[in-house]
Formats: structure tokens, sequence, C-alpha cells
């Protein structure tokens, strides 16, 4: 080789097309979503019973409403798209409650939702005392919501108890 005699590099086409590597773009949606995943943190909204207002009576049974706080840690929007719930009081199965329309929870606040609740007399003995005697009555909530999240559906269960006062005039 002689001097001033420079050798010449391969050409090669730069930029190479991504359409060239259909794979890339897989790659690029799976990552994003799964750093997305990582990113949006998932917490179960927190659920307490206020009250129960006595809402109707009648001889073979009534109707109440629970008087529910749910509360949405999350940094964004909750849909609770199915509410199913059972309620004891003073021990002794009272009745269930199922909500199956749209409730939207906002994010980081707390939302009041009143489930109606239908009960008949045959059976409920010591609960139905309590709810006509006192001001107050002993508790269990237990079923499930079904709530959409940016990360998917989630069912959540939930399982509360405690005392909860009771309105006694009916609306």
């Amino acid at each position: 080789m002689g001097k001033g005699k420079t050798h010449a590099r391969p050409a090669v086409p730069f930029p190479i097309p991504l359409s060239s590597f259909p794979w890339v773009g897989v790659w690029v949606v799976v990552l994003g979503c799964a750093t997305m995943r990582s990113m949006v943190r998932f917490e179960e909204p927190q659920l307490a019973l206020e009250e129960i207002n006595i809402t109707g009576l009648g001889l073979t049974g009534g109707t109440l409403d629970l008087v529910l706080d749910v509360y949405n840690p999350n940094d964004y929007r909750l849909r609770s798209t199915r509410l199913e719930l059972a309620l004891d009081l003073e021990g002794t199965h009272f009745g269930d409650a199922l909500i199956d329309k749209p409730l939207d929870l906002s994010p980081q606040n707390h939302s009041r939702v009143v489930v109606p609740v239908r009960f008949e007399w045959a059976g409920v003995g010591a609960g139905a005392r309590a709810l006509l005697d006192r001001r107050a009555v002993r508790y269990r909530l237990a079923g499930a919501v079904l709530v959409e999240t940016p990360v998917g559906d989630k069912r959540v269960g939930l399982s509360r108890s405690g005392e909860v006062p009771i309105e006694k005039l009916l609306r």
C-alpha cells in the first residue's frame, strides 16, 4: 500500500428503519406497560359503617339504609362496578345488600355510600330487638367490592365489625 491511500469502509445504510425490526416496537410496549404497572400502586379502599337508618317497618320485616364512609387512598379514581355485603346485627344475620350500579371514588377522598337492605322479622330476634330498643348496635359486615383500576379490575374482600348508632326515626 502506498502513502496517501485510505481504506474505505463498506457502506451501511443508516438509520435502519424500525419496520425492519417489528419486535423492537413490541418490546417498547411491553417494557412501558411493565414500568407503568410498577409505578401505579393499588391500595384497597377503606370502609366504615357510620350509621344505620331505619327507612321502613312492616308486619313481615322492614328496610334500612347502611351509611358507609368509603375512603380511596390511591392517587387515581376508582370505579366500583359491584358491591356485595352481608349484615349481621347483634350476632344474627340480618340481611344482604347488593349495589351493581357504578360508584365513583375520588382519589384520596372519602365518599358517602348508602346501601339499602331489606330484612324479614323471622329469624332476626336479638338483632331486631336491639334495632328497636337501643341507640347503637353491634354489627359485622362481610362481602366484596369489584373496582376498576388503571392496572385492571380488582376484587377486594370486605370485613368490618364494631358498634354503630341507629337513627330511630323513620324517613
